[in-house]
């Protein structure tokens, strides 16, 4: 195997001019702070150096799945030390679960997600919301996937479509692992020497896609719990390598999807309604009371359900405070605390 085959191309190469003397792999897993990299040769165990460990100060910054690193080998090849992580085209990315504004990688160098919504219990509209923000954020291809669509019948299975049409304009594919309809159009948008990614809640049937597009039961899967529900399995993140020459990353599901970014990130995995925001008068405009919103227009109009803008102003809200530094919060928490004082004091007199 080569390395372009593994997705290393004149990009990451150009990039990899100040890591002279080292070898370029790929990280195809991270579990608890251990690592699995795929150079040219083989898959071989990975450890920091001592530089990388200590001397980085976010995690975020730490090899993450899907990272090019660089790495020294040693034992006759068959274990290498992590000297640097190679800058990142794409990313998949969350707030950390508490407070702060702490971020989570996901993984890195994806080129298309696959953001997975069972035609089930699981079916959550504002959960693929968020996804698609998180695709937007870290300039990721997103591709809506709905699962287990023999479980729903022809009415079910339109109204779920028109909701996902309604969120966005990335395509959207169906798959059955029972029947396996659709499937082969999902080997299809797998390319050879691309990455692509599956996110989803668990039990939405990640596991059982990873093992029919590698036609073996290669990870475990469990039966659904008792309300229908599928049984979560994967307990890391990892890539995959497919005989189709595509890489594919399997995640474990995501209970937590904080939102981190800017606005536009926000606007962008909006689709429609961030075009729309972008057409009111006022490039600062809160949709709220200024004259010439587009959006408040398109609420009243019928265009806009209620719901979704209500999603956006929440997601929006989400991201400017992420985006607020430590200094900011705290201004404006004492800002606040005054207020709360000013007012019980007031209502003492």
């Amino acid at each position: 195997m080569n390395l372009s085959q593994l997705g290393f191309d004149p990009w990451f190469a150009a990039r990899a001019n100040d890591a002279d003397g080292f070898t370029p792999a790929r990280v195809c897993a991270v579990d608890r702070g251990s690592c699995r990299v795929r150079h040219a040769s083989d898959e071989i165990p990975a450890e920091l150096s001592g530089k990388l460990s200590f001397h980085t100060e976010r995690a975020a910054d730490l090899p993450c799945v899907g990272d090019w690193v660089a790495v020294q080998l040693y034992d006759h090849g068959r274990a290498a030390i992590i000297h640097q992580v190679l800058p990142r085209r794409t990313f998949l990315r969350r707030r950390a679960a508490g407070e702060g504004a702490a971020e989570q990688m996901i993984a890195a160098n994806v080129d298309t997600a696959f953001i997975i919504q069972a035609c089930h219990f699981d079916f959550n509209p504002n959960r693929l919301e968020r996804y698609l923000v998180m695709a937007a954020d870290g300039g990721v291809e997103p591709v809506v996937l709905l699962t287990k669509t023999d479980l729903a019948g022809p009415e079910e299975l339109q109204r779920k479509r028109a909701l996902v049409a309604a969120a966005t304009t990335a395509r959207v594919m169906e798959v059955s692992s029972v029947t396996g309809a659709g499937y082969e159009e999902l080997r299809a948008a797998m390319e050879p020497g691309k990455t692509c990614c599956l996110l989803g809640s668990s039990g939405v049937g990640k596991t059982t896609i990873v093992n029919r597009l590698l036609g073996r039961d290669a990870f475990d899967t469990r039966t659904v719990s008792d309300s229908g529900e599928g049984v979560h399995t994967t307990t890391r993140r990892q890539l995959i390598l497919l005989d189709s020459g595509a890489m594919l990353i399997d995640t474990p599901g995501m209970r937590e999807l904080g939102v981190l970014g800017h606005g536009d990130t926000v606007d962008a995995g909006f689709g429609e309604l961030g075009e729309l925001a972008a057409s009111c008068r006022f490039a600062d405009c809160t949709h709220r009371h200024e004259p010439g919103c587009a959006v408040r227009a398109a609420l009243e109009s019928g265009e806009l359900p209620a719901e979704r803008l209500a999603n956006y102003m929440k997601l929006k809200k989400e991201s400017e405070h992420a985006a607020m530094s430590a200094l900011d919060k705290r201004r404006k928490d004492k800002a606040f605390g005054r207020l709360v004082k000013s007012v019980l004091k007031g209502g003492k007199g």
